[in-house]
């Protein structure tokens, strides 16, 4: 049986990727430090399941690392490990740079003298799987061509900082070692299972409530949207045929603008679970915008479509219902990972922009 080695594997996209792996017949080593955003409640269908051993730890704990490599002997790591929301870089940046640049080093160097010491035919299978954000490209205005892979590196914030940086860690263990790595570069993910300070699940949840629906600036941000699962298998394709050393931009053909999202939630809901004072739309409340705000992002990921043969296969407005739906019906889940931590955390960062708590913006 295949066997992969998944950091962060407890977070929203990692654990889509280990139920998907898992469904492949992959038997999964999973570490995730199972902070905040790390839920275990999201990966309760493997709960018996022997060939998914979920472990806590860092991925910076260089002794841990090495004892499950050793012990387990996977065929792939895949590093979905990360602090990844822009707004909490912005305050704390420093937490940023020891999980993404500083974990990632580590674990690049744990990895690197593991896979030195494998027999040559398995070291020659063996891939490293590097995930990172389209952040790392910086912004687009209107009009501007969609990023690929060669666009230069032009950060904007701490968090995607500090994704370039693990980037080229990457990219450099490969060039100095010989390390066999990939890379993929995503744009906004959604789906179940999201924790509810990003944009999609924090707008279903405070709509329920009655709360505002605080959209950044004039709402004129455009991101394009990646369904979850629709990341995951790219992820497994490019592992099973991407060229080493080499990256993959994987983007969804979903460009909108963040008003637009919002109100498309707003009408689901209105269908779904009609509210008693109104429509959903009307709870709307503009805020002063972030500092740095990132204006457009979008994906050119006609690499991996022509090279690998992957293209996205859930439709935005299909996807986005279908998210609705399952935050409606797994309220068990949101109670679990809306703890007094994340709470305290939206008033802290948002609540002082406009006087109330319960704030979200997009990546």
């Amino acid at each position: 049986m295949p066997c992969q080695l998944v950091t962060g594997g407890a977070g929203f996209i990692g654990s889509a990727y280990v139920l998907q792996a898992r469904r492949a017949g992959i038997r999964v080593i999973n570490l995730d430090k199972l902070t905040y955003a790390g839920n275990a409640a999201s990966l309760s269908a493997l709960a018996d399941d022997p060939d998914h051993i979920l472990v806590r730890g860092d991925i910076g704990n260089e002794e841990l690392v090495a004892f499950l490599l050793q012990t387990h002997k996977p065929d792939a790591v895949v590093n979905f490990a990360a602090e990844s929301h822009v707004d909490r870089s912005i305050v704390d940046p420093d937490a940023f740079v020891r999980t993404n640049v500083l974990g990632t080093s580590a674990l690049l160097r744990v990895v690197k003298d593991w896979w030195r010491s494998l027999p040559a035919d398995k070291a020659a299978r063996f891939r490293f799987l590097h995930v990172s954000t389209d952040e790392v490209y910086g912004a687009l205005q209107p009009g501007d061509p969609a990023f690929t892979e060669t666009t230069p590196y032009s950060p904007n914030s701490p968090y995607s900082a500090s994704k370039a940086a693990s980037d080229h860690m990457v990219r450099a263990f490969h060039e100095t070692y010989g390390l066999p790595v990939l890379l993929t570069n995503c744009s906004n993910n959604y789906g179940p299972r999201q924790f509810p300070e990003k944009l999609i699940p924090l707008m279903i949840l405070n709509a329920l409530e009655g709360k505002p629906l605080p959209v950044y600036g004039s709402g004129a941000n455009i991101r394009d949207w990646l369904h979850v699962e629709d990341h995951c298998a790219a992820i497994a394709r490019v592992l099973e045929a991407g060229l080493v050393g080499r990256s993959y931009n994987i983007g969804g053909h979903a460009e909108r603008t963040n008003l637009e999202v919002v109100h498309a939630v707003c009408m689901i809901l209105d269908e779904l679970v009609p509210w008693a004072h109104g429509a959903y739309a009307g709870l709307i409340t503009y805020v002063t915008d972030r500092p740095g705000h990132d204006f457009r992002y979008a994906i050119d990921c006609s690499r991996i479509e022509k090279e690998l043969g992957w293209k996205p296969v859930h439709r935005f407005d299909s996807g986005l219902r279908e998210t609705v739906k399952w935050y409606l019906d797994n309220s068990t889940w949101v109670e679990h990972v809306r703890s007094g931590a994340y709470r305290d955390w939206l008033a802290v960062n948002y609540g002082q922009r406009n006087g109330t708590d319960g704030m979200g913006g997009a990546r």
